[in-house]
């Protein structure tokens, strides 16, 4: 059975900031990861393709280490918008992170074909700055673990 996020915070980002190869909602040729609560901890669902392969019957890793960014940030995006009194599912925009540091661990070579989760715990390290621990399992066997340090996004981003 595939799992999926009813309320996920990359649904409430701007249009502007909506284009994430990884998350981004408006971009079609994404992978549009998608991250909501699940519990204290967030949850990603993701559902990898054949066109991601590493070798037969296994996942390129390079698509855990962005399930695994793209998590991170859309999870400390959910922990500041949730400190600042507000839920995915409410109108009020969310603040939008972007990567200070990615560590990915392979734990075990991740399957094709399997629906992947990839869960985090997130810790606050700064009132602009958080720590996400992400796990990744594939049918709850754990295949990767990450670190992410996430930041604020810069007002310079948006500049054109």
């Amino acid at each position: 059975m595939s799992q999926k996020i009813e309320y996920a915070i990359q649904d409430r980002y701007p249009e502007d900031f909506s284009w994430c190869y990884g998350c981004g909602r408006l971009n079609k040729d994404g992978h549009q990861f998608r991250t909501g609560w699940d519990g204290d901890q967030t949850a990603t669902y993701y559902q990898p393709e054949s066109a991601h392969t590493a070798i037969p019957g296994f996942v390129y890793g390079g698509i855990i280490a962005s399930l695994i960014d793209c998590h991170g940030t859309g999870s400390a995006s959910l922990a500041l918008h949730r400190k600042n009194g507000f839920e995915p599912e409410d109108t009020e925009l969310p603040p939008r992170f972007v990567t200070a540091s990615l560590a990915v661990k392979y734990v075990k070579p991740t399957p094709e074909q399997k629906q992947l989760k990839a869960v985090g715990t997130i810790e606050e390290i700064h009132p602009k700055k958080f720590k996400v621990i992400v796990e990744v399992f594939a049918e709850g066997e754990l295949c990767a673990t990450g670190e992410v340090v996430a930041v604020v996004m810069p007002a310079s981003f948006g500049a054109k």
